[in-house]
């Protein structure tokens, strides 16, 4: 992988990390902030496209009721994310979704019709050992934790449906965000009765403090400048690619945790060995995949 389009994946992973941030800061129910993120977003990203770029905001024929599929399966996603920090506290989240390249060994090469590789799984399953490590010093936080693993294997199908739109179908990334925004914020209206009671469209406008703000910048910077250029990075990248190094969004998360939560005394350490599991496999990839490049080359 070129250094400079690795280094593009990892400032990515690190504004992925900040979502954990705001959900944590944000006081709306997770099925209401995940609402008002896709809505918000698909505004900014329509905006964008029908503005700035002068594009035309339909993607091909056919097309429209499989973005919105995808951006369904995104908005569960997202209020699983932030529902285990809901329920637990951001470490715990981020540890939970980090088990996605453990899925996504499997949902790759299901959807792209190929063998599985042996180095996927094995990495994956490193990964799995980590977050069992994780859950089995945190049991008061299990619930969050087994959110977030719902989570994560959602993380595993919809960047795979999204690297076959965007390399079969040549749409525009804005544009696919826009219409996949769309989808998330109907699931999410659709669930708000179910998981937040009676009263949840009425609690759905009740804001606290900076709630506005958060939002916004959750909304534009994370996720339609952040998932757009994700897709454009899948142009050139696996989506196990993509996950594996996205599983370093734990890392930048809490650490930002510790820093401005203190998150490091509500840990025991063992919690940190499972990270470590799922860093090594991590650096792991990359050097095995340059590792074997070179020996074909000789």
């Amino acid at each position: 992988m070129p250094r400079l389009l690795y280094l593009q994946l990892h400032l990515l992973v690190a504004l992925f990390a900040t979502t954990a941030i705001f959900g944590h800061l944000i006081t709306l129910s997770a099925p209401a902030l995940v609402a008002w993120r896709s809505l918000l977003a698909a505004v900014g990203g329509a905006f964008f496209v029908a503005v700035v770029m002068r594009r035309d905001l339909l993607p091909p024929p056919g097309r429209i009721l499989q973005l919105i599929g995808v951006g369904c399966i995104v908005g569960v996603h997202w209020m699983c994310f932030f529902g285990a920090i809901k329920l637990a506290n951001i470490s715990i989240c981020l540890a939970g979704m980090a088990t996605t390249s453990f899925f996504t060994a499997f949902s790759e090469p299901l959807f792209e019709r190929r063998r599985i590789r042996p180095l996927e799984v094995a990495l994956g399953v490193l990964v799995l050992l980590g977050i069992l490590l994780v859950g089995g010093f945190e049991r008061g936080r299990l619930a969050g934790l087994a959110v977030a693993l719902l989570g994560a294997l959602l993380a595993a199908v919809f960047p795979v449906l999204n690297r076959w739109l965007v390399n079969q179908q040549r749409m525009n990334a804005l544009v696919m965000v826009t219409w996949e925004m769309v989808g998330a914020c109907l699931i999410c209206l659709a669930c708000l009765p179910w998981l937040d009671g009676p009263g949840a469209y009425v609690r759905l406008f009740q804001f606290q403090g900076l709630d506005w703000l958060w939002l916004l910048a959750l909304a534009w910077a994370c996720t339609v400048f952040a998932h757009a250029f994700h897709i454009h990075l899948l142009r050139c990248l696996s989506a196990y690619t993509t996950n594996l190094a996205i599983n370093f969004e734990p890392v930048y998360g809490i650490l930002a945790a510790v820093v401005l939560f203190g998150e490091h005394r509500q840990l025991h350490p063992g919690f940190f060995i499972g990270v470590g599991a799922i860093i090594v496999a991590n650096l792991a990839h990359p050097l095995i995949l340059r590792n074997i490049a070179r020996r074909k080359l000789v």
